[in-house]
């Protein structure tokens, strides 16, 4: 009799050490989901926080004069117009009479129009002078270099140095040469420069001179604003995806296409087949009319934030198609760019035979 009780008292407690364990998933689910609204909570907070602390504006606006380039239409036309209400004194530089007229009569007195050919050394030497005696000990608070052109554009094999030439002195060396003619001013109001490059100076989708410009902004610029932190001048780089501006305007890039392949070789043309060119002309006015967006006050808000902010951001990328497709294709590996991008090539006559 006792060795059966001691018999089933050892049954007992094997049962009891041998019990299955609980399943831990539904804790594990409960601390993936707890950390995972931490880090939304993280996010939430960052974008919070840096709402509230670009929020401040610089005071004094109506003794702060801003420069302008390429105000006949487009960003630059919407910015002084924009400035102008705030407060700013505007200095907007034009290159034809009728965007000047159209300036003075939307706006108040206080702006002032000049007119401005970037390509020219006497024509910037000239608005550079005038803008010492305006501004006087006060110096410029800010330089917006927006003017720029889209065109010669085309493969690179369809252009010659001239092409380049043409285009490179107004998106490239016509920044550089506006920023260096007043950067004593601005030095002296420890001011701002503004760049407009685009997103393809962060990623080259296409041949020509254009994405080569905005290269050499993105490069002038970073340089730039190392060399004047010192002084204490902010220097600021606007990136926009696709606007409807005369930069992307169907009517514009089909009559470049139209004419660069005139004038070509007839051994170019025949590389690339007819056909290649009425699919470029199609995707010029499909595609591109499609993804550009009217809203141009998305990026006019970013240059206007660059100028009166008083923590501006280094760089600004307005637009859908910049922040979530152009820059995050910029930071692929090579290998994955050069695949999408080519994917979506448009084939040439020789590469089908």
């Amino acid at each position: 009799m006792m060795e059966q009780t001691r018999e089933r008292s050892t049954r007992a407690l094997e049962g009891s050490t041998h019990r299955p364990q609980p399943i831990l998933g539904g804790e594990t689910n409960l601390k993936l989901e707890a950390m995972y609204l931490y880090l939304l909570g993280l996010v939430v907070f960052y974008y919070l926080y840096r709402w509230v602390r670009e929020l401040p504006r610089v005071p004094d606006k109506g003794s702060k004069y801003v420069y302008i380039t390429g105000c006949d239409s487009g960003f630059g036309n919407l910015l002084a117009r924009h400035l102008d209400k705030q407060g700013f004194r505007v200095i907007a530089s034009c290159f034809t009479e009728k965007g000047e007229e159209d300036l003075k009569k939307s706006c108040s007195s206080n702006l002032i129009t000049t007119y401005l050919d970037v390509r020219s050394k006497d024509s910037v030497a000239k608005v550079a002078a005038m803008i010492k005696d305006k501004v006087g000990e006060r110096g410029l608070w800010a330089v917006v270099n927006n003017a720029g052109v889209s065109v010669p554009s085309a493969p690179c094999d369809w252009l010659t140095i001239d092409d380049y030439k043409s285009m490179l002195d107004v998106n490239l060396n016509g920044v550089i040469a506006v920023t260096l003619s007043v950067l004593p001013l601005i030095k002296k109001a420890r001011g701002r420069v503004v760049n407009v490059a685009s997103v393809f100076g962060r990623i080259s989708v296409t041949g020509g001179p254009y994405t080569i410009s905005k290269y050499g902004v993105e490069a002038f610029n970073d340089s730039l604003r190392l060399n004047m932190a010192p002084f204490g001048v902010k220097v600021l780089c606007i990136e926009p995806g696709f606007f409807k501006t005369n930069v992307t305007d169907v009517g514009i890039l089909t009559k470049n296409v139209n004419m660069v392949w005139e004038r070509m070789p007839q051994e170019v043309r025949d590389d690339y087949g007819n056909e290649f060119l009425q699919k470029s002309l199609a995707v010029l006015s499909d595609k591109v009319a499609k993804i550009s967006d009217g809203d141009l006050m998305k990026v006019v808000s970013c240059m206007e934030h660059a100028v009166s902010a008083v923590r501006p951001r280094t760089r600004y990328s307005p637009g859908w198609d910049a922040k979530f497709f152009w820059l995050p294709l910029s930071y692929m590996p090579t290998c994955v760019t050069d695949y999408i991008i080519s994917k979506e090539a448009i084939p040439i006559a020789k590469q089908n035979q």
